[in-house]
């Protein structure tokens, strides 16, 4: 493997040598391009002062499109300054002219610098390590690691997630099967919308609130052809997600996802199971309280049907090959003791096994049985769930049909809620909307170090 000499050695007027680096070796390290080196100073806090400038090709050229524009004015500043990457644990600070220019479509704007975005203090090469490390660890970890505020991870988030997104309409082309699901970011029914794309398994669009007046936003991007392009449809029984694929692609297939299916039937299971507790509770009351002290030979033991009422929920939610045999006795407990609960708990299974039959027709026939029985059940929670139910009987025998189900938009909203835990809540929802595409979408952040600038740098010889 070769080496490469990074300091030169020049003598003074006196005679005496002092080292300097080489400026070509500096520009490697800073992984920066276009950019001339004038002078390398140690501060007195031991941070690192390099003064830069752009190449002449680069200079006056507007902020924002990049493109040569009329020399303005040298800025309110004068002089600016950038942070980049550390070298060694020391902070190393570009320190270049800040001038102006008047481009003809955005007016008097700050020039562009090409080792840093528009409207950023940082580096390029910072701000994409500081992106790397939001995705993988905590926003408080991140800013301690890089010695920035907290406050300022999630601008520069947005700032590289806007820089890397080239393209996001081509996340559009070729859609086929599309999941779309809400997310709670905070308390007070605050709400985001998703779009995953299952047959990547991507974000492909996320946007603030929920309902239909925001789900029509998404599909007001795509064009008539990216629209019939869509022929399967994911989500919960919402009413506007089903009033969307009606109006924009009614071609499309709706499918109701099992996992909102069974948690329907587990609410109603557990409305059942609240009003036996309650039942047994009240009965509890009436009887007589128990005397102090150690009660008599052949004194009725306390009633205890209450309390393992209460402690029931987790074994009725779970499948009975998944039950532990304390919660299988449990089981077989409220099976003698509330028949009218159990009754329920069956109905639920029932319905959780619909979704294993394999073809359409024996869905459907195992459907209108599980109607005839929950129609004739007496228990009003699963009377009414079976009208919920068949008003979405379609959707649910298309989801048997094509085995669509959204457990892909589940998974990435458990990595949304993570995000927001990792980041201990966003105050600026763009941002947080930022980080949810660089860690679920297709945009990849790479490190510093994994450009060619780089590897170009490390491998001489």
């Amino acid at each position: 493997m070769g080496s490469i000499k990074i300091f030169l050695s020049k003598k003074n007027r006196k005679g005496k040598s002092h080292h300097m680096l080489n400026k070509n070796s500096i520009k490697t390290i800073l992984n920066v391009k276009h950019t001339c080196i004038d002078k390398v100073t140690m501060l007195a806090d031991t941070s690192i002062m390099i003064e830069v400038h752009a190449t002449k090709g680069e200079q006056c050229r507007c902020g924002i499109c990049g493109k040569k524009s009329k020399f303005y004015d040298n800025g309110n500043e004068g002089a600016r300054t950038w942070r980049a990457c550390d070298w060694a644990g020391h902070k190393v600070i570009l320190v270049g002219p800040s001038c102006r220019v008047n481009c003809k479509e955005h007016g008097v704007v700050t020039c562009r610098f090409p080792w840093a975005r528009h409207g950023s203090r940082f580096t390029r090469k910072f701000e994409e390590l500081t992106a790397w490390m939001a995705v993988n660890c905590s926003r408080v970890a991140v800013a301690a690691f890089m010695r920035i505020s907290w406050n300022t991870v999630g601008p520069i988030i947005e700032r590289v997630e806007k820089d890397l997104d080239i393209n996001p309409n081509a996340r559009f082309d070729n859609l086929v099967r599309i999941g779309v699901d809400e997310t709670s970011y905070r308390k007070g029914h605050k709400y985001i919308t998703t779009v995953v794309n299952h047959d990547t398994g991507n974000v492909i669009w996320v946007a603030r609130g929920h309902g239909k007046t925001i789900f029509e936003q998404f599909f007001k991007l795509l064009t008539p052809e990216q629209r019939n392009s869509i022929q399967l449809v994911s989500g919960d029984g919402a009413k506007w997600i089903d009033e969307c694929i009606k109006e924009y692609c009614p071609k499309a297939n709706r499918c109701v996802d099992p996992f909102h299916v069974i948690e329907w039937a587990m609410d109603a299971l557990d409305s059942v199971r609240v009003d036996a507790w309650r039942e047994a509770k009240a009965a509890t009351k009436e009887q007589p309280k128990a005397k102090r002290g150690r009660p008599r030979k052949g004194t009725p033991s306390k009633d205890t049907t209450a309390t393992e009422l209460k402690n029931s929920k987790i074994a009725l939610g779970k499948a009975p090959s998944n039950l532990t045999p304390n919660q299988q006795a449990k089981v077989e407990w409220i099976a003698k003791t509330d028949p009218r609960l159990y009754r329920a708990y069956k109905l639920k299974e029932a319905l959780r096994l619909i979704f294993y039959n394999d073809t359409e027709e024996n869905a459907k026939e195992a459907l209108d049985a599980w109607f005839k029985w929950a129609r004739h059940c007496r228990i009003p929670a699963f009377v009414e769930l079976q009208k919920k139910i068949n008003r979405h009987k379609q959707s649910i025998l298309n989801t048997i049909e094509y085995g669509l189900t959204n457990a892909r938009i589940e998974a990435i909203n458990n990595k949304i809620k993570l995000s927001i835990r990792m980041a201990y809540g966003f105050r600026n929802l763009d941002n947080m909307m930022a980080m949810i595409m660089l860690r679920c979408s297709d945009i990849k952040v790479q490190l510093p170090w994994e450009k060619d600038e780089w590897s170009s740098f490390f491998c001489l010889g």
